[in-house]
């Protein structure tokens, strides 16, 4: 058999695995994420959404808008979009984030991290030092500046073994840490939403979907993402087992050579710190084929910020990471 003849059998076999994967569990899931979206909007007095414009915070916003924009008799999302920037976001994503939110009418926070070092509350060991961790720092800024007391984020258990240990409704102190073993119990979606001067919650209404879900959601609600999330050409250099984008922020070092490779980002974030992955999945069908065969993480395949120890996630968790 010729590989011309093997392509057109892979091919074959792979829409018939997607003609075959079932959807109907999506229903249930966002039904789920519009309760929830729902309680927050009750039990709270200054919410807001968690926005950057990638695939999970536009999935996010998608049950948002079900859950309070109608087609017939309007509406709109009763808290505003808030967007923590590093200074190094990839401009085709925050380009996508302003374009969205204004198709919403909705009211976008733009914080950024390079405000915080002006300020003097952020400050870098060095001048290339990734700006991802002191987000945090920026966050709790914003957070004390419009008094938040929930912050709606797009995180995922299936993500990272620390954001398994959130709850959706994630208690955080009032110095905005998180603290593991002091999480309250959520029974039969019963959110204990009570807090003290100071305190306030992180809310992850798509908790419990996986990558897979949010590409199958994607798929059937014809969600537009930004197009780094499939596949195009990009000079990369290979590092510490990941594709590193060859940019000016992530420039080539002594003795590398660029590689122009067909890639995608599984997730979008600094781009210091951010990998695609090898892969010629140009739509969300191909992508929901790709997922079912992906035995890592979209963040252990492609973020360098987790790959610094085991423990890297949930130590910026306890000190106010997202």
């Amino acid at each position: 058999m010729n590989a011309v003849a093997e392509a057109n059998l892979l091919s074959q076999a792979q829409h018939h695995q997607h003609a075959q994967l079932s959807n109907a569990h999506l229903d249930a899931l966002e039904e789920e994420a519009i309760f929830i979206l729902r309680e927050v909007a009750a039990a709270f007095e200054r919410p807001t959404l968690l926005f950057s414009g990638g695939k999970d915070s536009l999935v996010l916003l998608k049950c948002a808008e079900k859950a309070f924009v109608d087609s017939t008799r309007g509406g709109h999302i009763p808290y505003p979009l808030l967007m923590i920037d590093t200074g190094h976001n990839f401009p085709e994503v925050t380009a996508f984030r302003d374009y969205r939110a204004q198709q919403l009418g909705a009211n976008l926070i733009v914080r950024n991290v390079e405000d915080s070092m002006k300020r003097g509350t952020v400050r870098l060991a060095h001048p290339d030092e990734p700006r991802n961790v002191h987000q945090s720092v920026t966050l709790l800024e914003a957070i004390e500046e419009f008094r938040f007391d929930a912050l709606i984020g797009g995180a995922r258990r299936d993500e990272e073994k620390a954001r398994a240990k959130e709850r959706i409704f994630s208690h955080r102190d009032a110095f905005g840490q998180w603290q593991p073993k002091a999480q309250r119990p959520e029974l039969w979606n019963l959110f204990n939403t009570r807090l003290q001067p100071g305190e306030h919650f992180r809310v992850f209404p798509i908790s419990n979907w996986t990558e897979l879900d949010v590409w199958q959601y994607i798929e059937r609600e014809q969600i537009e993402l930004p197009s780094l999330y499939y596949a195009h050409q990009r000079n990369v250099v290979e590092r510490k087992g990941l594709l590193v984008p060859v940019t000016e922020l992530t420039p080539l070092k002594a003795g590398e050579t660029a590689v122009e490779k067909t890639v995608r980002f599984r997730t979008l974030g600094d781009i210091t710190c951010t990998c695609p992955v090898e892969s010629p999945a140009a739509n969300p069908a191909e992508v929901v084929l790709e997922t079912l065969t992906a035995d890592v993480s979209e963040r252990g395949s492609t973020r360098m910020d987790d790959k610094t120890s085991d423990a890297s996630m949930e130590k910026r968790k306890k000190e106010g990471y997202f």
